[in-house]
């Protein structure tokens, strides 16, 4: 490769300048690309196609549960919005507001929704009459506005796509245990198919979504020692019930409020792709939601249209009818050289090589994406050997974010050293905390540190050790990290 085929895939090394590397990454990979609306994005062809596997993965699980999707309104009365101060409260800097349509005044201003709760609740309303019609299941895949002062693409946009679940119990513990098995189910989601380990836990009651009564999350180890919300469930109890009205005739014949959860996943998760994998070459995706599994790259040596081609074209034809990702390409105008580059960028997973002397002795080479390890496999042995080895590198990648997320956990003895770690070496500091909100700001305004998450196993949680900011009775172990 010269060096002007260099400088085309060249970024910034993350550990120079993360914030511009991850930048580098997204637009050179061509995820996404800016507009001239501040803070909106386009997700390209590559980027978006993660987010179809994030999707396919992420729905079949959702229906696999119970759960159903339909669609609701992009806007949203005001009115719908002020029957829940808490909501307004908690959303109101950030709404988007149609005030005309067409050339005429609007008699009352319409939300561009910045979550669906009010919408939906009016709707449920309609539909909840009695405990037959329990539970409600729902689930839909829509676009967002909330119009942030402070953007980066994918990790925090005004306008993001993301699925939310919304549903109806008839009790409290219904209630509880949907809003954990979809906390459970997005862990395995993260894990098993992103190749993230998460954290997952409560939110402390400053961190809740405004109107939960509770809210769980799970959080993910950025590379750069930063955590990241990956998902979030919420128990809303009777809060937005009561708002909205939404009541059934029990099974003693007496009127009830239904118990509601609502949760979601967002396009964020590509940037937790990019922030946990990616390297100063580019993109290294899990080969169950990379866009592209493997790329057969045929060796432009002499008259390789004629050698080589032919049975590159018959692999890649191979590798598809198996069911695998592949592509060829078989451009004239690249080198071999730029095209490992622009791949390696692009995070394909696997890449195999065939040149005049692979195809004499009837063989491949195979380039894995996350150690660039090289094998020679005979072309006989593709079909079984292929898949293994896209097994192999999603296990790999899984435990390479492991091994890092558990090195990067650390116990905070007092808060002397608390701050050293959150300054010094970032990740997760654990740490008791004595549950009083004016002690978790006092640490927030002090090291920018807040709590992810409060671990659910209550021998986990739980501690008699003092606090690490006042020195009272800690109540709980939290974790706490700078997050994004």
């Amino acid at each position: 490769m010269n060096e002007s085929e260099r400088k085309v895939m060249q970024i910034t090394p993350k550990s120079a300048d993360f914030s511009k590397w991850y930048v580098e990454i997204v637009q050179k990979a061509e995820l996404a690309d800016y507009t001239p609306m501040k803070g909106m994005m386009v997700i390209r062809p590559h980027g978006y196609a993660v987010w179809e596997n994030i999707q396919k993965g992420l729905d079949q699980r959702i229906k696999a549960a119970g759960h159903v999707n339909a669609y609701f309104p992009l806007f949203i009365p005001e009115g719908f919005l002020k029957k829940e101060a808490e909501h307004v409260k908690g959303f109101s800097p950030e709404v988007a507001w149609v005030t005309i349509g067409g050339k005429e005044e609007l008699e009352e201003r319409l939300a561009v929704r910045p979550t669906s709760e009010a919408i939906i609740g009016y709707m449920y309303a309609k539909w909840i009459k009695s405990w037959r019609d329990l539970p409600v299941l729902i689930n839909q895949w829509a676009n967002i506005v909330r119009w942030e002062k402070v953007t980066r693409p994918f990790l925090r946009t005004t306008e993001f796509l993301w699925q939310e679940g919304h549903t109806c119990h008839e009790t409290a513990e219904e209630g509880e245990a949907e809003t954990l098995a979809i906390l459970a189910l997005y862990r395995e989601f993260c894990e098993s198919e992103l190749a993230i380990p998460v954290l997952s836990g409560r939110k402390s009651l400053s961190e809740k979504f405004a109107g939960a009564s509770m809210t769980y999350a799970i959080e993910a180890l950025m590379s750069d020692g930063k955590a990241l919300q990956m998902g979030t469930s919420h128990n809303l109890g009777q809060h937005f019930s009561k708002a909205f009205d939404i009541k059934f005739e029990d099974r003693g014949q007496t009127l009830q409020y239904v118990w509601q959860t609502s949760w979601g996943m967002t396009t964020r998760t590509i940037g937790a792709l990019i922030m946990v994998h990616g390297d100063d070459s580019g993109l290294r995706f899990p080969p169950r939601i990379a866009p592209v599994q493997v790329v057969v790259v045929p060796i432009s040596i002499g008259k390789w249209r004629e050698t080589v081609l032919p049975t590159a074209e018959a692999v890649a034809d191979g590798l598809q009818k198996a069911g695998l990702r592949a592509v060829i390409d078989a451009r004239e105008e690249m080198t071999p050289g730029w095209k490992f580059s622009e791949y390696e960028m692009r995070g394909v997973p696997l890449r195999v090589e065939i040149g005049p002397r692979d195809v004499q002795a009837g063989q491949a080479v195979l380039v894995r994406r996350d150690t660039r390890a090289k094998e020679t496999v005979p072309l006989a042995s593709l079909g079984a050997r292929v898949p293994a080895l896209l097994d192999e590198i999603q296990a790999g990648l899984l435990a390479q974010a492991r091994a890092f997320l558990e090195a990067n956990i650390r116990d905070a003895a007092d808060y002397t050293a608390f701050k050293d770690i959150i300054e010094d070496k970032r990740g997760f500091v654990r740490a008791p905390w004595c549950g009083d909100e004016a002690c978790e700001a006092r640490i927030k305004a002090e090291t920018m540190a807040t709590i992810r998450v409060i671990p659910l196993d209550e021998k986990e949680a739980g501690t008699s050790e003092p606090c690490v900011a006042c020195g009272a009775k800690g109540q709980v172990l939290a974790y706490f990290a700078r997050a994004y």
